[in-house]
């Protein structure tokens, strides 16, 4: 799952984020979700979100149960 679909991210899942300004890096952050801020349905360039931590990005991954 690639983060594109609100509907694929709860409250609580594990997910991997890049922030704003390391969109050109590429670098991810991990980290669970506390807040979904992207209101539509789907975004192409990730569904933004705020992690437990404050850190607040888009999401490039999700994490799935085996992955961990």
């Amino acid at each position: 799952m690639d983060g594109k679909n609100r509907d694929e991210i709860k409250l609580g899942m594990k997910v991997m984020v890049v922030q704003k300004q390391d969109q050109q890096s590429g670098k991810l952050t991990e980290g669970i979700v506390a807040e979904i801020l992207t209101k539509s349905t789907t975004h192409p360039h990730g569904i933004k979100v705020m992690t437990t931590s404050g850190v607040v990005g888009r999401v490039k991954k999700i994490e799935t149960e085996r992955e961990l």
